[in-house]
Formats: C-alpha cells, sequence, structure tokens
C-alpha cells in the first residue's frame, strides 16, 4: 500500500511541476533553479527537448544513488520517468498564453508555487525526481551541511548563469519563481502536514 501511495504522489506531483513549467514558465522563458533550470537553459538556446535532456541531467545521480541506497535509486528513477514525459506531453500546448504573457511576473509566481507544491508532494512521500534535490540529499550528508542551503546555492549558479545568458528581466523572474517554489515546498513539508509514507 505504502508503494501505491508513493507512485500516486509521484505522479501528481510530476504532473504539477510540468504543468508549471510548460505552461507558465517557457512561454515566457523563466528559469527554475536545479536540473530543470539546465534543461531549459538548453530549450531556449538550442531547442531541445527539456524531458531527455532532465534524464541526461540525472543519469550521474542516478549511479550514485544506485550504489549507496536501491529504494530511492527506484522511487527516484518513476519520478524522474513521469516528469520527463509530462514535461513534454504538455510541451505543445499553451492554454494561458496571453494571459501569462501580459503578467510575467504573476506566472512566475504561480508557475514557481506549481512546481515547488509538486515537489513537495514528492518529499513528503520520501520520494524525487531525482534532480538537484536527490543530489543535495546525497551530499549533505557526505559535507555534514543543511541540504535546504546546498539546493538554494545549485539554484542560485543555475538562475544567474541563466541571468548572464539571457537578460536582466529572465534572472529576476527566475528569481520570483525558486522563491515561490521553495515557499510552497516548505508549505508542503512542514511537520503539522507531513505524511509518513
Amino acid at each position: 500500500m505504502h508503494s501505491l501511495h508513493k507512485i500516486i504522489a509521484i505522479i501528481i506531483g510530476s504532473l504539477l511541476i510540468a504543468s508549471g513549467i510548460d505552461f507558465f514558465l517557457m512561454p515566457i522563458k523563466v528559469l527554475d533553479g536545479g536540473f530543470i533550470g539546465v534543461a531549459l537553459i538548453a530549450k531556449y538556446l538550442f531547442g531541445a527537448k527539456v524531458g531527455p535532456v532532465l534524464i541526461i541531467c540525472g543519469l550521474p545521480v542516478f549511479i550514485y544513488t544506485w550504489y549507496k541506497d536501491r529504494a530511492i535509486f527506484f522511487h527516484s528513477l518513476f519520478g524522474m520517468i513521469f516528469l520527463s514525459y509530462f514535461v513534454d506531453l504538455f510541451d505543445p500546448y499553451n492554454p494561458l498564453g496571453t494571459i501569462v504573457a501580459a503578467y510575467p511576473f504573476l506566472a512566475s509566481v504561480v508557475g514557481g508555487f506549481f512546481i515547488g507544491l509538486g515537489f513537495g508532494i514528492l518529499l513528503r512521500f520520501d520520494t524525487s525526481t531525482g534532480g538537484i534535490d536527490l543530489l543535495a540529499k546525497l551530499l549533505a550528508k557526505k559535507l555534514k551541511v543543511n541540504v535546504g542551503v546546498l539546493i538554494l546555492l545549485m539554484d542560485a549558479v543555475v538562475v544567474v548563469t541563466g541571468g548572464l545568458l539571457f537578460s536582466v528581466d529572465t534572472f529576476f523572474l527566475s528569481v520570483a519563481t525558486i522563491s515561490a517554489g521553495g515557499l510552497a515546498t516548505s508549505l508542503c513539508t512542514i511537520k503539522f502536514f507531513s505524511y509518513d509514507a
């Protein structure tokens, strides 16, 4: 039963993350942090599909996780597969195009909130999409550093790089995205709402 709960959480979380990326961030070329941000940079610069880039970025983390924690490996693998599939499935659709274009700051915040909510659900059920969050979780134990600080630093590198490659607007809208995402993830993972999967 616990595994079924995890699979449902992975599907819902992945749907929320993919919706935030495709419907709110991509139409205005805004970035998120982590591997998603790297995949979005590849899409904006070279027209690459986001899903395969996410998988390529996650491969080293998955190889490392295979040797360290098989349970986390399998749940994160499902997360990566579902997210990569949904993000490319939704890519051609732009149902909120005019609203997103007219209100880029609001779109960035809402997109970030969807993404953060998706990640929050995954974290509540002790799973992930095999991205920066998993890498940070693994490194935090080794380096004895807070996992949140590591995620913030990694996200900052991606967003600053995006700002340098694109524009100041991209940078500030991306900061709004990761801030809203961080808030949504925190709301999902505070102790009062936690679920013991």
